[in-house]
């Protein structure tokens, strides 16, 4: 299980990639709207970072907590912005919200653990 909960964060490593090159392509010619669009990227690199450090310290429950409320932030994040372009369908949306809500359920169980 260890290596999902590890591959889950690497996948939004990835998607940062993604979103990262795909913000710069898209806003281009558009300095502000970039600015906020890198910033969602820094945003889904934190997720990944709290996440993957959550995975290599399973007995911290307070990081398991902190882990949780950002996966399951990233959740409505994700789902918002489906909701802003009419699809929540989108490979984009869908991709980014059933990671993040694996991560919710990695981050939930470790929090729970006794």
């Amino acid at each position: 299980m260890k290596w999902i909960d590890r591959g889950l964060s690497a996948l939004l490593v990835l998607g940062a990639c993604g979103h990262t090159f795909g913000s710069l392509q898209f806003y281009r010619d558009q300095p502000h709207a970039r600015f906020w669009a890198l910033n969602g990227t820094l945003v889904i690199l934190l997720v990944a970072a709290i996440n993957l450090l959550r995975a290599d310290r399973p007995n911290d429950r307070g990081l398991a907590w902190v882990a949780a409320a950002a996966s399951v932030a990233y959740v409505v994040v994700a789902l918002g912005f489906g909701l802003l372009i009419g699809n929540l369908l989108d490979p984009r949306v869908a991709s980014f919200a059933l990671v993040a809500l694996g991560l919710t359920g990695f981050s939930l169980r470790a929090a729970l653990a006794r």
